[in-house]
């Protein structure tokens, strides 16, 4: 794994690293395929009732790996604890979730705040823990005792920053994985994680560094795996405060000032951005240049978004009509061993802005440290990223963009502080309305808004690009997650 996760309590902390991690061992009512599909899982079948209600038929027969049978009873008692949590990592999927009820050991109902077009992604997020465990803290699961769930893998042990062990579930619902014992290693050092496959230390590693495809594809018994993700990569970025901890006038002194706060700053940094070239050089050709959340084709997409092209000269003569004809200094923050080739592009970026007359520094940390940091705004300038494994507008757009509301469960994630009541209305309505039709015009809208005004500073699409040993087959999917299960002995 090219990052390392945060916890091994699946209701603690929402990212990929965890979410993937958690699947190995805990299953959830919706499968949430590799194409963003929505399959059965321990729900085998499912109903709307009406607007604001859902019924969920669950699997029978299906046990936890301490051998204690599943039931409604553990549905209700996870999704309430992933709803009320302390961390409110899932508040963007369990924000409308306002009752679930147990109609019989093998029936629950869903009953949303208002009606829920996204309910079964939603679901699929959440893990469906043992009810014995609803009360547990987090180091319960991190040292094993509450670990315990219904998935194709048992937790063996966790050693934070290093590793995962597991082992097989024999008795797992859906079949037994080809593999009795799997290491999930957390190795965020491209190098490192590059020598240990060439090595043979390892079968399988996330985000092969550009540096190493010719090395992987000139070894015997290596091989390279490519695919395409959904995950946005962008710049976020303090607008809501009058002066930013990280900007100052050029000789240290306070600025008096929030510069990000003017739309004409905004579009002069994206436009010092020559993001073909950080895609060509820094990505090694491992990305595809973005404009808004989603790329043509999805859910959510604006034709009227333009594309807005790398201009330092242009660049410079916005930040002069917006008063910084001499510029201004910040420090630009990024994580380390997150995204692919992260602090390469956040140096990449830092250069861009210095030459348009903005001293910029780069700091750049490991991705435990700068997790929490950038998403509860303690930056002024800062590299993001959201994987929209809904293939539609409103997942990124309610977590980085909508206004931070702990009771609506909107912009957990919202590092900049952004609160624009048009595009707080637009997603109060596309995410209670059941109908498609009525749903993309204002997702269109909410796109347009944010990518007209720079609210984000869009970089790039990932692609998924692995390095693998010639004996195993796997298929990336969208959302990156790598999945041991759903890995397989090449034929």
């Amino acid at each position: 794994m090219a990052a390392p996760i945060t916890s091994l309590d699946p209701h603690e902390d929402s990212n990929s690293p965890n979410n993937a991690t958690s699947r190995h061992i805990w299953d959830s009512l919706i499968n949430r395929g590799g194409s963003a599909e929505n399959k059965p899982q321990l729900a085998e079948s499912w109903e709307v009732v009406d607007d604001t209600h859902w019924r969920f038929h669950l699997r029978e027969g299906v046990t936890f790996h301490d051998g204690s049978a599943f039931d409604a009873d553990d549905v209700v008692a996870s999704l309430i604890r992933a709803r009320d949590k302390e961390s409110q990592a899932f508040a963007s999927y369990t924000r409308n979730i306002s009752e679930v009820i147990a109609e019989d050991p093998l029936t629950v109902v869903v009953e949303t705040a208002v009606p829920d077009p996204m309910i079964l992604n939603s679901l699929s997020r959440i893990r469906i823990i043992s009810s014995d465990y609803a009360e547990a803290d987090v180091a319960e699961f991190e040292n094993g005792p509450a670990a315990v769930g219904t998935g194709p893998f048992k937790l063996v042990s966790y050693t934070p920053g290093d590793r995962v062990e597991l082992e097989r579930n024999e008795d797992y619902f859906d079949g037994a994985s080809e593999w009795s014992k799997v290491t999930l290693r957390l190795v965020p050092d491209n190098g490192g994680r590059l020598a240990s496959l060439l090595a043979g230390d390892l079968d399988l590693i996330e985000n092969l560094p550009a540096e190493g495809v010719a090395r992987v594809e000139s070894s015997n018994g290596m091989k390279v795996i490519r695919g395409q993700s959904t995950r946005l990569v962008y710049l976020g970025m303090d607008v809501s405060r009058d002066e930013s901890p990280f900007v100052t006038a050029k000789d240290g002194s306070a600025l008096g000032s929030n510069p990000l706060k003017d739309a004409r700053v905004r579009k002069a940094l994206l436009m010092a951005m020559n993001r073909e070239a950080i895609v060509d050089r820094v990505m090694q050709k491992n990305g595809t240049v973005a404009d808004q959340y989603v790329a043509e084709g999805f859910f959510g997409h604006s034709d009227e978004v333009e594309h807005v092209a790398y201009d330092p000269e242009g660049a410079k003569a916005l930040l002069a009509e917006a008063g910084y004809p001499d510029g201004f200094a910040l420090t630009i923050h990024g994580p380390s061993g997150r995204y692919v080739n992260d602090s390469e592009v956040v140096q990449a970026a830092g250069q861009m802005l210095t030459r348009i007359g903005i001293d910029t520094k780069v700091e750049v940390l490991p991705w435990s440290v700068y997790s929490n940091n950038y998403s509860n705004g303690e930056y002024s300038l800062f590299l993001g990223s959201w994987g929209v494994n809904t293939g539609e507008v409103s997942n990124p757009a309610l977590a980085v963009v909508a206004g931070r509301d702990a009771d609506k469960g909107t912009g957990r994630y919202n590092g900049g502080g952004i609160d624009v009541p048009e595009i707080n209305d637009l997603l109060d309505q596309a995410t209670a309305s059941l109908d498609e039709a009525e749903r993309e015009p204002l997702l269109q809208e909410v796109s347009k808004l944010t990518f007209e005004d720079t609210w984000l500073l869009p970089m790039h699409y990932e692609n998924v690009v692995m390095g693998a040993r010639t004996g195993i087959e796997f298929k990336p999917r969208g959302d990156k997650y790598t999945l041991a299960y759903e890995v397989k002995s090449a034929e």
